[in-house]
């Protein structure tokens, strides 16, 4: 099974596809060569404006117009919006100078944040840094904020322990990353470190996320807190729930909730339905006090649920099938995402925009350059 979501969707949310059949066919060598051809020059009009928004596109209009994005770049959605960049995915660099005007933060994911000793931390990643990169995104948008994701890594059970029995190793692993924003130029940090307990020590973690942000903020530095959902997929209350939440919004400037991979290879199925990601929401903010603070994850990649493992699949890939199989692209109402018989999923972001203007959140995508640039129009 493979799951795929298509290119444009209604307007709701995030929208995908899933596999309903595992086999394919040779495609027809006639049908080959009536391929649709990418345009590559932009476009006058947006696709909403280009009437390419629709729950029932064609693959042709898919494969023809993903290229062309709206010359006139103009951020449309009000709330924040998070791009993260990976070093893997050098077209993720390009979108960020492209669209540096629709973006709130960029997030490049450069940093690892490990213990060395006692009250020694030590940041590295930094030669992914590209200064250069840096000053070409902040040409397009001079507020964006460059906010690199740090990831506590390689940090044994023993490490945590240690850090939140001691105010003074807190203390240091804040000026540590004071002194590196300040020192490479950088607005903040993204935090990942909340899933690495798996669930556990929520306390502390409350205690050592509130110093690093009061830290971080005295200095007019953002601290940007990833979480995991606030619902599983089984129904099951998350590692991050209300508690942590309303504890940590005074202080941390955006949540960035992982609301994406719902399904997984042992039950292939949609990405990121909407009444679960609705769920995940009114879990943390019932009420609308803190909402504009939690960035709603859209992952521009889709999953190949294929017997042999799953495996990403990004847009490259995603119209390669398209033209060589044209599908059929259907709408799962309950989902609010497109799907296909076929064997690929992928995302979409038209409803997820529409959702999170109707909640009052922001929006978080990982990662910029694996969906179709005409996506960016949406935003």
């Amino acid at each position: 099974f493979l799951e795929m979501r298509a290119s444009l969707v209604f307007l709701h949310i995030v929208s995908c596809c899933w596999l309903v059949s595992a086999t394919l066919s040779k495609t027809d060598a006639k049908k080959s060569s009536h391929k649709a051809e990418a345009e590559t020059s932009p476009a006058e009009l947006s696709v909403l404006e280009r009437n390419l928004v629709v729950s029932d596109p064609h693959w042709k209009d898919i494969a023809k117009e993903e290229k062309r994005y709206c010359a006139h770049i103009k951020k449309t959605f009000q709330g924040p919006v998070l791009g993260y960049v990976t070093p893997w995915n050098s077209h993720g660099y390009d979108v960020a100078k492209m669209f540096g005007s629709k973006l709130t933060s960029v997030s490049p994911v450069w940093l690892q944040l490990r213990r060395r000793g006692p009250e020694t931390f030590d940041i590295t990643g930094l030669h992914d840094h590209d200064p250069g990169w840096v000053k070409a995104v902040r040409k397009s948008n001079k507020k964006v904020r460059i906010v690199p994701r740090l990831l506590f890594d390689g940090w044994s059970y023993q490490d945590y322990m240690a850090v939140f029995g001691s105010e003074d190793e807190i203390d240091e692993l804040g000026t540590e990353l004071v002194d590196v924003a300040k020192t490479e130029g950088f607005d903040g940090f993204t935090l990942e470190l909340w899933s690495q307990l798996g669930g556990n020590k929520r306390k502390e973690l409350v205690h050592l996320v509130k110093h690093i942000c009061e830290t971080l903020k005295a200095k007019r530095l953002d601290c940007i807190l990833v979480i995991p959902p606030a619902i599983t997929s089984a129904g099951q209350p998350g590692m991050f729930g209300r508690e942590e939440f309303e504890q940590l919004a005074p202080v941390v400037d955006g949540f960035s909730l992982m609301t994406y991979d719902y399904s997984s290879g042992a039950r292939p199925g949609p990405s990121s339905p909407l009444p679960w990601v609705r769920d995940c929401v009114l879990q943390l903010a019932p009420n609308s006090q803190w909402r504009e603070k939690i960035l709603l994850g859209l992952n521009l990649y889709g999953l190949d649920f294929a017997s042999q493992g799953t495996e990403p699949v990004l847009g490259t890939r995603y119209i390669e099938i398209l033209r060589e199989h044209r599908p059929k692209v259907l709408w799962d109402e309950y989902s609010a995402e497109h799907y296909f018989l076929f064997l690929i999923k992928y995302p979409v972001l038209c409803k997820t925009v529409h959702f999170s203007a109707e909640l009052g959140t922001g929006i978080s995508l990982w990662e910029l350059g694996q969906g179709l640039d005409y996506f960016y129009d949406l935003l």
